[in-house]
């Protein structure tokens, strides 16, 4: 792996973490320069490295989420295991989690013991509930998080079940606040050198849904609102939804402002209602949401998605398509941001391609972030990092032999 050059270049982190979460935190810090000593069991390693697997034994999922990491095998059962991680802990600044809360503790590697050590070490824990209140020992997932934060009752259409988008959200925005809370813990660390012991993170994966739900509650207590599923609109503004063209592709409008709306309307040749009173501020054209999208839609069945396309951009009216995979792929817009990276990677044994994986966000100007590497081999990096640890060969050998590592 290339040396690190970003602006975490020197910070050293450890995960500890499996699936998306703690992850998703661990790949935007080695993004952008952070040595990242991804932790994971012998033999089988994380389970995202079979998530989505269509060949070979470990996926393009796992290969975009272990970017820029090196990979470890740590028995933390074991305590010479649970030796290891002390002193990755040790010399490390960060140190991502996201077990079942009480687990780190059971291992002896709380962060009461941890920062014993190291008291400058920023730990963040992800996990379903948080580590304190009475939910804290249940299981969680994202999509229950999901659930209990709010957002799957909004999700959908009022006459079908609730849906969930095609991603792993409630993760990868707890990712994001671990990340947030990470940096946070050492921003304070440098600001305040006395500081003593160093942060804690507690990131939910539930709060992180609910941190997204906007008014949800506010609107409620004080006037008994109660939201629920809208399909493809977004309830309270308007006019922005989904409307289906003549060559029965989708187009995205978003007309919500009101010298936006008055363009919008000129342009699907509705010029009454651009001028019409009752339309003249959102609170107006909510009232009339149904009235709105049926002029709005009737325009658009009769030209096809790219044809509305271009008059709305004449318009300045923020719109675009629904795009796939295959769209994305070969947009030109992606492509200039560098948010097409093209790297060659193992599918199957010794099979080799060059396959595009999504580039780095966000774009820095002076130190960006970049990908020194795909997701490692499972134990790629245990040898060189026991040996940066002062580990003597020999003693690695027992502990591969023992399957410790």
């Amino acid at each position: 792996m290339s040396e690190q050059t970003g602006p975490l270049s020197g910070i050293r982190v450890v995960e500890l973490g499996n699936f998306i979460a703690a992850p998703t935190a661990g790949r935007l810090l080695a993004d952008f320069g952070a040595d990242v000593v991804k932790v994971e069991r012998p033999g089988t390693g994380d389970e995202l490295r079979r998530w989505r697997l269509h060949a070979g034994d470990t996926s393009l999922l796992f290969r975009t989420l272990g970017r820029n990491k090196r990979s470890v095998t740590v028995d933390l059962r074991r305590p010479e295991g649970q030796d290891i991680v002390r002193a990755l802990a040790a010399r490390s600044d960060v140190l991502l989690e996201n077990f079942r809360p009480g687990t780190l503790e059971r291992w002896g590697l709380g962060p009461d013991e941890l920062r014993a050590l190291n008291p400058r070490l920023v730990v963040v824990r992800v996990s379903g509930y948080g580590q304190t209140g009475p939910y804290r020992d249940r299981p969680g997932f994202g999509g229950v998080a999901e659930a209990i934060g709010g957002l799957r009752a909004l999700t959908g259409y009022p006459d079908r079940p609730p849906t969930r988008v095609g991603v792993s959200l409630a993760d990868s925005v707890a990712g994001l606040y671990a990340v947030i809370g990470a940096l946070m813990g050492l921003l304070r660390r440098d600001r305040e050198p006395g500081a003593n012991p160093g942060e804690v993170v507690d990131v939910a994966l539930y709060e992180a849904v609910y941190s997204l739900m906007e008014s949800l509650i506010p609107d409620f207590e004080a006037f008994g609102v109660v939201r629920g599923p809208a399909g493809s609109a977004l309830p309270g503004v308007a006019p922005s939804n989904t409307y289906r063209c003549a060559d029965g592709k989708y187009i995205v409008v978003s007309g919500n402002g009101d010298a936006i709306f008055r363009r919008l309307m000129h342009a699907v040749g509705r010029a009454d209602l651009a001028d019409d009173p009752r339309f003249a501020d959102n609170a107006g054209r909510v009232a009339h949401a149904g009235l709105l999208d049926d002029a709005i839609g009737a325009w658009t069945a009769t030209l096809t998605q790219e044809a509305a396309e271009a008059v709305l951009r004449a318009a300045s009216v923020p719109c675009g398509p629904i795009l796939t995979a295959p769209d994305i792929a070969k947009d030109p817009h992606f492509e200039a941001r560098g948010m097409h990276e093209r790297h060659r990677v193992r599918l199957d044994g010794d099979r080799e391609t060059e396959v595009t994986f999504p580039g780095i966000v966000p774009t820095l100007t002076e130190r960006p972030g970049r990908t020194r590497a795909l997701g490692p081999e499972l134990g790629e990096h245990t040898e060189a990092v026991l040996a940066e640890l002062g580990v003597p060969g020999e003693a690695v050998a027992r502990l591969r032999e023992n399957g410790v590592i």
